[in-house]
């Protein structure tokens, strides 16, 4: 289960958009692809981060090209990275070079238990655990101004709740800075160290912003957003002079805008409105350039403006897809940032800002497979039971015609308040190579589309949501290239949820079940959330509902106590360590689906936790998708493949 941190993005009762509720019906014939096992499809390397060396001539990224996430130093001007941590277990997350010399930080887990360390390898390899001890999780908070401290937010102290420490950048002697005794978050730290930016959410749908001033310790934060009603209310960042703080609200609307507020007047003034919802705001290293980025339509629209000359910084050409995680170098001269798209994996770009200059540093795609292989996904909307249209992404196999019409699966996201969003997505190339249409549906309920859209499920969970999933069905039986008599569903997380509750409340509306790690008891789930997620606790409650107040509806809509009514066959992949669903979720609807005489196949990671951060396991899932699917929903033997 994923709680998405950004505020809730809203509204799909008004669809002004061009988009038609379903595509153009074809007649061609379909023509013939190479079809590849899943190895193929995540021969891709995943790669991510962006932090410059001291010298700017290197960049700190994370890789799984050796099969788990690695750190490694990729050179600026081009040419092979060098691999600085060779875990070949636990997955090694970069987080920053330090800032005068080669030594590096990162993170890293136990097999996916998500209690992550925060760790520093020095210039002579030797590593180092920052946080260490027990049962803790740690995040870097970031670098001071001066670069002679940097802050890590820990729970150590208290399993649910983060203290800041800052660290000397030489020796890494520490101090707490603050001391968080109730349900904040520590969301944001100024450059001069003066202030902490504090998070608080009541509900899902109200939050505020607290400011603690390090300078008068034992003082009680200052509440700086007092609103009445419900109303979002999230940091993004400090102005590099820790003058100024940005944050995003939807108080003004449907969708999420960026505000600013002066530490100093405590005026509120607008900064970024616009017709999507705004995802983030920051800077560049000493303010010049002002990256954000919306949220239009599953796609991530980047914008940055010189704040010298407040125009858009010119950007050379590229190829088509989303540009995100942009970094800037300290000289502000040189930048880094990531293309995507669904036909092309991350990859990683830089950018001479003075001369326009770039190069392409990493080729992610394998080289086996031809770009024309793959499937771009097409945003469609359909209408659901009670008229309300619905934003999916359809993805068409090749082979698909009127004439050889193909089974097809309503995919459905992580959350609850998650989004499918356009972009290379290894599971879903592979299925739609196999012949598999896929539908990926943004259920109301999922962030993205305004706030009203976003909280239609609130306590409906496991019905409206549902039924937007069921007649996603009915969508993809209008469509002349889909076998309307085959169509599954699947999803991981919430959406194993949601897969557990199509078979059990709605036996007769798929075909197929593919449950990926997905909750299956709310009851035994709500009790046993992470005792970091207390700062969102009561917001998860008052989405999902109290398991103290609320038992009666909470098992009512948890498919393990109706797992009776499972008839249609149902594969079900679970990782051994995961924190949030639990095995026992798993394990007891695969005993219950099975007490049915119901075909139930099993797969467990025990290496793994809530996802897959092994590229072998990876690969062994989405086989099992396709071996599954070719059994009990196309009724034959996988095609030949290469």
């Amino acid at each position: 289960m994923h709680v998405n941190r950004y505020t809730a993005l809203v509204t799909a009762v008004l669809w002004v958009l061009s988009i038609g509720c379903a595509p153009p019906q074809e007649t061609a014939s379909a023509p013939q692809v190479t079809v590849f096992d899943a190895e193929a499809f995540f021969a891709t390397t995943s790669v991510f981060g962006a932090s410059f060396s001291h010298d700017e001539a290197r960049l700190l990224i994370t890789s799984d090209a050796s099969g788990i996430f690695n750190v490694y130093s990729q050179p600026f001007e081009g040419g092979q990275p060098t691999q600085l941590t060779q875990s070949s277990t636990d997955a090694y997350m970069g987080v920053s070079w330090f800032p005068q010399d080669d030594r590096f930080l990162y993170t890293a887990d136990q097999g996916g238990n998500e209690l992550n360390h925060l760790y520093v390898q020095e210039a002579d390899g030797a590593t180092r655990d920052l946080t260490p001890g027990d049962n803790l999780k740690a995040m870097f908070g970031g670098w001071s101004q001066d670069k002679e401290v940097f802050w890590v937010l820990t729970n150590e102290r208290d399993p649910r709740h983060f203290d800041v420490y800052q660290y000397a950048t030489n020796g890494y002697e520490r101090k707490m800075i603050f001391e968080n005794k109730e349900s904040w978050m520590p969301a944001n730290i100024s450059s001069d160290g003066r202030w902490v930016a504090l998070d608080k959410s009541r509900t899902s749908a109200d939050s505020d912003i607290y400011l603690y001033d390090t300078t008068h310790p034992g003082t009680p934060p200052k509440h700086i957003t007092a609103h009445e009603g419900n109303i979002q209310y999230t940091t993004s960042t400090f102005s590099r002079d820790s003058k100024t703080l940005y944050y995003l609200t939807d108080a003004h609307g449907e969708f999420t805008q960026g505000w600013s507020y002066d530490l100093a007047s405590g005026e509120h003034a607008p900064v970024i409105e616009a017709d999507w919802d705004v995802m983030y705001v920051t800077f560049s290293e000493n303010g010049r350039y002002r990256v954000s980025a919306t949220n239009e339509d599953a796609r991530t629209v980047m914008k940055i403006v010189d704040n010298r000359s407040g125009e858009m910084l010119a950007l050379p050409d590229l190829p088509d897809g989303d540009i995100t995680g942009v970094r800037f170098s300290s000289s502000e001269t040189k930048m880094a940032f990531y293309v995507n798209s669904d036909t092309s994996p991350n990859n990683l770009y830089v950018l001479d800002v003075g001369s326009g200059e770039h190069r392409k540093l990493t080729e992610s795609l394998n080289p086996e497979i031809a770009r024309e292989v793959l499937v771009d996904g097409q945003v469609v909307r359909y209408k659901s039971y009670d008229e309300l249209e619905v934003p999916s992404i359809l993805y068409r196999p090749h082979s698909a015609s009127p004439e050889t019409p193909v089974p097809a699966l309503v995919w459905v996201h992580g959350g609850p308040g998650g989004q499918s969003r356009k972009g290379y997505r290894a599971e879903f190339q592979h299925l739609v190579n196999h012949g598999y249409a896929i539908l990926a549906v943004n259920n109301r309920g999922s962030s993205g589309y305004g706030k009203t859209f976003y909280h239609m499920d609130d306590r409906k969970h496991g019905d409206v949501d549902l039924k937007d999933c069921v007649w996603a069905r009915k969508y993809l039986e209008g469509l002349d290239w889909v076998d309307g008599s085959k169509v599954g569903i699947i999803g991981g997380s919430y959406g194993g949820y949601m897969v557990a509750a199509a078979l059990a409340f709605e036996p007769e509306a798929f075909d197929v079940g593919v449950d990926i790690f997905g909750v299956t008891n709310w009851l035994r789930t709500l009790e046993n959330i992470p005792p970091w997620w207390e700062s969102f606790k009561e917001s998860l409650y008052d989405e999902m509902g109290d398991p103290a107040t609320d038992k009666e509806r909470l098992q009512g809509n948890s498919p393990l106590f109706h797992a009776a009514n499972i008839t249609k066959p149902l594969l079900v992949v679970q990782g051994a360590n995961d924190p949030r669903v639990l095995q026992v979720e798993s394990d007891e609807l695969v005993e219950a689906a099975r007490a049915n005489g119901v075909p139930v196949e099993y797969v467990i990671f025990p290496d793994e936790g809530h996802g897959f951060r092994n590229k072998v396991n990876r690969v062994t899932a989405s086989n099992n998708y396709v071996e599954f699917l070719n059994k009990h929903l196309r009724g034959e033997t996988a095609p030949e493949t290469e």
